[in-house]
């Protein structure tokens, strides 16, 4: 049967928890027997009794300057939206530039949007929108990179060193060029969160100029290492919370993965039907064949016969491409000369004939090496 503690039991155990001393009461030790009737009293302890040691209390730096906005989670899934970003630019840009182009994902932060403005330096910082979703976004590249692009574009080395950073007519045309693919490139990888059209808005030199968001708001600041040939320079993209706000509950790995798989089922059906539809193929006829020396060959002249091992009335090949697919009739259809599908070869049968035909070649060439 279970002991019950006494009131002045009780009182004991918590005056000695909230109490700062070393000496506990043990309630085993102060306990008395029921059976003998006497009422419980503490009693001093046999020895001393220590608080448990309690380990450190682990504990994060919180920084009120930089809330943190985005979870873990939706950090790593702008890291994966951005990684497939890179991967689709830099195969637009090397085949744009007529030349291998890395582009290569460095970091995803968050940081106050005055802190991303003062890393930027001789750059091309460029303002585009994201309708429907209000706000206004930064894909910023290095001045040199855009200038060695530019340089490839008109036919040069990509080596070109400018000591200003304010760039001509046709600059800015080739510039618009390369950032406008980006912006594409931009909205394909976000297809599978957000569906929203980037317009570009403004260029700038100078960052001082470029206010989208008040100084202490939290942005995303994604960076990039660009490499055109022997050139490697930077480039990044800057997204504030508050553009991103509305579909922060989008921007979860799993659902992510999950609305990607919904969306691709079927997706590309109709498109590969449309072009299936005009591939074209090599449509072939085997009437028979023949076996005959090189000086009968040289011999042959316009009017002779040449009888091949086929009955008159025996099906005939249909090939598609290399592989025998239907059996036909030979005949004539007005003044030229047509086939009658008659079945379609069997996979199996098919199968059998080419094994059939391996393994004779096999058999031939090895009694050849005998002989």
């Amino acid at each position: 049967m279970a002991e019950i503690l006494s009131q002045e039991e009780i009182e004991a155990l918590l005056a000695s928890l909230s109490s700062d001393g070393t000496e506990t009461a043990s309630p085993t030790t102060n306990r008395t027997s029921h059976n003998s009737g006497s009422q419980a009293k503490p009693s001093s302890p046999s020895g001393p009794l220590r608080r448990e040691q309690r380990g450190p209390i682990a504990y994060e730096i919180y920084d009120f300057r930089r809330p943190d906005k985005f979870a873990k989670d939706q950090l790593r899934t702008l890291q994966m939206l951005h990684e497939t970003f890179a991967r689709l630019y830099a195969s637009s840009l090397s085949a744009y530039l007529r030349v291998p182009v890395h582009v290569d994902l460095v970091s995803v932060e968050q940081v106050p949007y005055e802190e991303y403005i003062r890393s930027l330096s001789s750059s091309i910082i460029n303002v585009f929108s994201m309708a429907p979703l209000a706000g206004q976004a930064i894909l910023e590249v290095e001045l040199n990179v855009i200038l060695c692009m530019i340089d490839r574009l008109l036919g040069g080395p990509g080596s070109v060193v400018k000591s200003s950073s304010v760039l001509t007519d046709i600059e800015k045309a080739l510039t618009d060029s390369i950032i406008n693919r980006a912006l594409k490139d931009f909205r394909t990888a976000w297809e599978g969160i957000a569906q929203f059209n980037p317009k570009r808005e403004t260029m700038e030199t100078q960052a001082q100029f470029v206010q989208i968001v008040p100084p202490n708001d939290v942005v995303v600041s994604i960076l990039f290492e660009v490499k055109v040939g022997e050139l490697r320079g930077a480039m990044s993209i800057c997204i504030p919370y508050l553009l991103l706000k509305p579909i922060t509950g989008k921007l979860s790995a799993q659902r992510w993965f999950s609305s990607s798989l919904r969306k691709n089922v079927g997706r590309h059906a109709p498109v590969l039907a449309q072009r299936i539809a005009k591939t074209h193929l090599t449509c072939a006829v085997r009437l028979g064949s023949a076996q005959m020396t090189v000086q009968q060959l040289l011999a042959l002249k316009e009017g002779d016969i040449v009888t091949l091992n086929r009955k008159q009335n025996e099906e005939v090949e249909v090939l598609i491409g290399d592989k025998v697919k239907f059996r036909a009739q030979p005949g004539v259809r007005g003044k030229k000369l047509a086939i009658h599908i008659t079945r379609v070869e069997p996979e199996t049968d098919q199968e059998t004939l080419l094994t059939h035909k391996s393994t004779s070649s096999r058999r031939s060439s090895k009694m050849k090496n005998a002989v």
